[in-house]
């Protein structure tokens, strides 16, 4: 053995003895491999066994086009099989999660029947592995009788894997398949002794890390930015959803389980105070929107109006807002209170004495007497008549610009170069035109891709003032789903010409007489996909892309197009027709959890190489691509699963997912040649690295390992070789070349004594290092509770030829050079 004597297995440092003859010594886990090995790991593999009309274990998955499942009693052996048919075309599925030990080999098997199956675009029926792509078998296809398909693989460091009977395959395919008697094979285990030496050839350099690395992607979804990054506090302050006498604002998602689903906005958050029938929605003279709530009093003295509760208030913190009020002076006094209690001294109220048949504004300012997540604002009349709310506002007095400080204190620290917005599959039926003007003003819609209300309070000058104040660059991402040429080239022309040209003008009128130079274009998003509003076929969205990059180029031929990739036939055909419309082109992943430490880590750096060897590949047989350097935005990447906490999609990120974060920067380093930007996704709540409640905001475990890296590791990366596993190593100059930084990520639950080699570089021995780690790989952070995982810095006074690392750790160094 190694001279620690220690053997780690991957993704668990699982311990494995040096024979698997028996299952002497072993833990329970190594016992259950060895009792795995003579069974079909695939439960229900047969399809015999049922739940209700469908076989048990197994799910369905539509990636693309239209499919119809079937169970039917024609199968080879027994009774039962599986069916999948489309006439449209479908790339869709049967799938199953198996377990599997790690480092070992395998036999996946199976029968196929086929009538008239067409591959079309996709390769036909075959089986494949979910979790190794493009690990498959040989495709099926044509009218065949029960034909046998197999493949070996190795499990490499998973304990499972997803298996697919999958009809079509990156592609749609047509006509009808069916699949039976699946299975998994054991063949051999390998001994895997994890004994980690690092070397390090500091003179081995290769391309510079681009800044643009470090980008974040925030979206119109969820909790990201309105209840994330813009400070508004009250829900449909517009009225999307009529004020009714039925209170019923909140509800769970269809088929989703209340304890692991947030609740969706679905009706009025606004309350009515008075007896029934005191609001209507009026449709005539409205202030915004299709309608306006107008208050019936009835003339003795009894409030009547509306309220919105659940308010998040600190005590003592000061509150500004406004709210637009037209109707009968009689209605007066208008009396508007913010309630932290029940008591008559637990709110504040403001009187407004006059208000006129005109609409008008008033402003009003209060100070919260307690500490609340259940906090009220009021409005009602006090007089006779009626009055009409056009709109309501209300943020905490200390926000910048309209946006959080908290949240904006957070994202500074995070530092990043660049920010892509507003999508994403909103932005397929986005018009960017209703985020321009008097926020006041703009019309409120239902989210085209998401659940909720688009206030459109946040739109392109909010974004621009968002971007000025973290000192970053925009990345407007156009409408190429249900949007046209002409909408994106207004959009550039409105960014970026002088105030002489129509759109120009129009954003000199609405307070930006300057241009606000965007220099990065995301030209649609994710157009591959079903989900997406105005998805096409491929052949005709090649000819809408450069349609609408001609159109953008022809007011600023400046610009950088970002095209919508999507490795396989999609990237192929997009960089072979439009190499000429496109800077960079896109990529998108997310990774689920994996059981494992090591598996759960490696997943993302796997995507990351996955998706750089592809693009290698097609610089080499790609004609078009000849002479030309179009380089990878990766511009959405996560891990994404789990439960909704932090509101729609809103994940949380655990110690395991910082590893992996980590790692997967280390990938982009590894591949600096040919990947230039990348886009975490989506930066609050949602999937994102910061996380917000009503009241307070903190960097999720996965955000201080951005904050770090961004801030502290080099920028020109070096050579790191040896025996690496568990661990996961990069090296970089700074560019002055004064400081050498050393990043190391310990995807083991033990410590390790890491002998380390660095030449080409002559070190003083002393620097700083920087440690996140835990002692619980399911160890988070809670926004306004103590932080469970932190950036611990300390001084190095000497860096030696051994380094102790922790367990479950992200270490960084930054040594100083003679």
């Amino acid at each position: 053995m190694g001279r620690k004597g220690q053997l780690y297995m991957m993704a668990i440092g699982l311990f494995i003895s040096q024979v698997f003859s028996t299952g002497a010594g072993m833990d329970s886990k190594s016992a259950g491999y060895q009792r795995q090995r003579g069974r079909n790991p695939i439960r229900n593999g047969s399809f015999e066994r049922a739940t209700g009309e469908a076989p048990t274990g197994w799910s369905t998955a539509v990636w693309g086009g239209q499919a119809e499942f079937g169970y039917e009693s024609t199968g080879l052996t027994g009774e039962r099989c599986v069916m999948i048919q489309s006439a449209g075309g479908a790339d869709a599925g049967w799938t199953i999660r198996a377990s599997v030990q790690p480092m070992s080999r395998y036999r996946l098997s199976g029968w196929i029947k086929t009538e008239n199956l067409q591959p079309g675009t996709g390769r036909g029926a075959l089986l494949n592995l979910h979790d190794l792509q493009p690990q498959a078998t040989k495709a099926v296809s044509g009218t065949k009788d029960w034909t046998q398909v197999e493949l070996v693989f190795e499990t490499e460091m998973n304990e499972s894997v997803q298996i697919n009977c999958l009809f079509g395959g990156w592609g749609q395919s047509t006509g009808k398949a069916w699949f039976d008697d699946i299975s998994l094979e054991f063949l051999k285990a390998r001994e895997m002794v994890f004994d980690p030496e690092v070397e390090i050839d500091a003179a081995k350099t290769s391309e510079p890390i681009s800044k643009y690395i470090y980008g974040q992607f925030i979206e119109h979804l969820g909790r990201c930015i309105y209840g994330g990054i813009w400070a508004e506090m009250l829900e449909d302050r517009k009225f999307y959803y009529p004020v009714t006498d039925e209170f019923q604002p909140w509800r769970q998602r269809p088929g989703r389980p209340s304890s692991s689903e947030y609740p969706i906005l679905t009706g009025s958050p606004w309350k009515v105070i008075g007896p029934a029938d005191t609001v209507q929605m009026v449709k005539e003279d409205t202030y915004v929107g299709d309608h306006t709530p107008l208050v019936k009093l009835s003339g003795e003295g009894n409030p009547a109006g509306i309220e919105q509760g659940s308010l998040g208030l600190v005590a003592g913190k000061d509150y500004i807002g406004r709210v637009v009020l037209a109707g009968d002076p009689t209605a007066a006094p208008i009396r508007i209170s913010l309630i932290w209690g029940e008591g008559a001294s637990e709110r504040q109220a403001i009187t407004i004495a006059r208000i006129s048949g005109e609409f008008a504004k008033y402003p009003v300012q209060f100070k919260a007497g307690a500490k609340t997540d259940g906090g009220r604002l009021e409005i009602v009349g006090l007089g006779k008549g009626s009055f009409r709310i056009g709109t309501v506002s209300l943020m905490p007095t200390d926000n910048i610009q309209g946006m959080r400080a908290d949240t904006l204190k957070l994202l500074k620290e995070l530092n990043s170069p660049v920010y892509r917005w507003p999508g994403g599959n909103f932005v397929s039926g986005y018009d960017w035109k209703d985020g321009i003007g008097d926020p006041d003003r703009r019309p409120p819609r239902k989210n085209p891709a998401w659940t909720g209300v688009e206030h459109n309070d946040f739109g392109l000058h909010e974004f621009i003032a968002f971007c000025r104040l973290l000192d970053t660059e925009p990345y407007v991402t156009v409408n190429t789903g249900l949007g046209t040429a002409k909408m994106a080239a207004q959009q550039v022309e409105y960014c970026n010409s002088s105030a002489e040209t129509p759109m120009g003008k129009w954003r000199a009128q609405n307070g930006n007489p300057q241009p606000f130079k965007v220099k990065w274009w995301a030209v649609g998003n994710e157009m591959y996909g079903n989900w997406q509003l105005g998805n096409m076929p491929l052949a005709d969205y090649v000819k809408k892309h450069n349609m609408v990059v001609d159109a953008m180029r022809a007011i600023d031929p400046s610009i950088v197009p970002v095209a919508v990739g999507n490795v396989g036939r999609w990237s192929e055909q997009m960089m072979t027709s439009c190499a000429d419309h496109m800077g960079l082109i896109s990529e998108h992943f997310y990774c689920q959890e994996r059981s494992g430490l090591l598996a759960h880590v490696q997943q993302i750096p796997r995507q990351v190489k996955r998706i750089a060897d592809a693009h290698r590949k097609y610089r080499e047989t790609i004609e078009e691509l000849k002479g030309k350097d179009i380089r990878i935005a990766l511009d959405e990447w996560n891990y994404w699963y789990g439960p909704h906490v932090f509101g729609e999609l809103g994940v949380r990120y655990f110690l395991k997912d910082a590893l992996g974060i980590a790692a997967g920067l280390h990938e982009y380093f590894r591949n600096s040649d040919i990947i230039y930007m990348a886009n975490y996704a989506q930066t609050v709540n949602v999937i994102g690295c910061i996380k917000t409640s009503k009241t307070e905001a903190a960097f999720a475990t996965t955000g201080l390992v951005l904050k770090l890296y961004r801030r502290q590791f080099g920028e020109i990366p070096v050579q790191v070789g040896g025996n690496l596993l568990p661990l996961d190593v990069s090296a970089a100059w700074s560019n002055d070349r004064r400081t050498f930084t050393i990043g190391i990520v310990n995807q083991s639950n033990e410590a390790l004594d890491v002998p380390f080699t660095i030449k080409g570089v002559k070190l003083s021995g002393k620097g700083r290092q920087w440690l996140i780690a835990g002692t619980e790989e399911m160890a988070y952070n809670e926004p306004g509770q103590p932080p469970k995982i932190q950036i611990a810095e300390s001084a190095v006074s000497e860096f030696g030829n051994t380094i102790k690392v922790a367990p479950m750790s992200v270490t960084l160094y930054a040594l100083e050079v003679r």
